[in-house]
């Protein structure tokens, strides 16, 4: 038998909520340790993505574990055009120094360089399947650098903020996509790279992002920005205001949003709960969540009546009634030894 148990606090501080809006086709600003979205605006509306593709042949490159091999450049580039780091066939470079091309510069000779070292014939095929993976579900791609001409690549503001998200846990991508002057020296030229995410010369809390641009899918851009504890992306599609509107959506959400620690990992006292009283209760794990002052967070904890030692329940984390995390509870008799309460914490952390 399960009991249910409610612990409810209702955040009624007031205030007055920031207005915001974009010129984009499709936008979003999600934070990307929830997943929760602060706005939307035609979220899942497939089209034409252009640059910001390259995010995923970035990913794809870090994970390679190649990063510092030096690739000798092929006829691979002689179909290129467009932006480019104007590399040219028998140059040798680095594939981290040919991401940097890729991510800076929005090299397209450099993607098609990438996509032939890492994956060869197979590296469409990757990028389809890490898409897959990640949960972009309306997500097309069909080279590894978002030019039109040839089928291109399709995806949504949702998809890509959630690759972006993806791609922020890599720490050599976060590297590279924050910085803003990069010098190559090869075997045949000396490159000084300046990033064109001009957003990291605007706005301070900039950490990252990738520019994209065709004249199908007009102005692309996404960009991740951080300020007291909230990790946020912003991916707008056919914008031609695009880096104000995306300072504007951080300011939105920065002023509006608090990171917010809802739930300690270790011991729990849960109220009015009467079936555990010689038992310590815990949780595994700590959660926190993106806030508005005037949001209610409920806890809604569901125990078994029949007390026992190890996994005895679970807890729902709920925002305005709406579920967004749920973990396991467990408990460990209070009479045992403290060595071996000791010892059951540390395993169920």
């Amino acid at each position: 038998m399960k009991k249910l148990i409610l612990f409810i606090v209702l955040l009624i501080l007031p205030y007055q909520v920031m207005a915001v809006e974009t010129s984009a086709t499709s936008a979003i600003l999600m934070d990307m340790e929830s997943k929760r979205i602060l706005y939307g605006k035609d979220i899942h509306n497939q089209r034409s993505v252009a640059s910001i593709s390259k995010i995923m042949t970035a990913v794809l490159a870090v994970e390679s574990g190649k990063m510092d091999d030096i690739v000798t450049i092929g006829d691979e580039i002689s179909t290129s055009y467009g932006s480019g780091i104007y590399i040219t066939k028998g140059e040798k470079m680095t594939l981290r120094d040919l991401v940097y091309g890729l991510m800076l510069r929005s090299g397209n000779d450099a993607s098609l360089a990438i996509a032939k070292y890492v994956g060869g014939d197979k590296f469409i095929e990757m990028m389809n399947a890490k898409a897959k993976e990640i949960g972009m579900n309306n997500t097309i791609f069909n080279n590894p650098n978002g030019l039109d001409e040839e089928n291109g690549n399709y995806s949504t503001v949702y998809d890509m903020a959630l690759l972006t998200s993806y791609a922020m846990n890599l720490e050599e991508y976060r590297k590279i996509v924050n910085t803003e002057y990069h010098k190559v020296t090869t075997n045949k030229n000396t490159y000084m790279w300046t990033n064109k995410n001009k957003l990291l010369f605007m706005y301070e809390y900039t950490t990252g992002g990738k520019t994209g641009y065709t004249k199908k899918a007009k102005r692309t851009l996404v960009s991740t920005a951080s300020k007291d504890g909230l990790d946020l992306v912003a991916v707008t599609l056919n914008d031609g205001n695009d880096f104000k509107d995306h300072i504007n959506l951080y300011e939105y959400g920065f002023k509006n949003y608090k990171m917010t620690k809802i739930l300690n990992r270790g011991p729990v006292n849960i109220y009015d709960e009467v079936y555990y009283g010689n038992y310590v209760l815990s949780l595994p794990s700590s959660y926190s969540y993106p806030i508005m002052d005037n949001e209610e967070i409920t806890l809604k904890y569901e125990l078994d009546e029949n007390p026992k030692e190890g996994e005895i329940g679970t807890v729902q984390v709920l925002i305005n009634n709406e579920i967004v995390y749920k973990d396991k509870v467990n408990a460990i008799k209070i009479e045992k030894h403290a060595k071996s309460l000791l010892d059951w914490f540390r395993n169920i952390w």
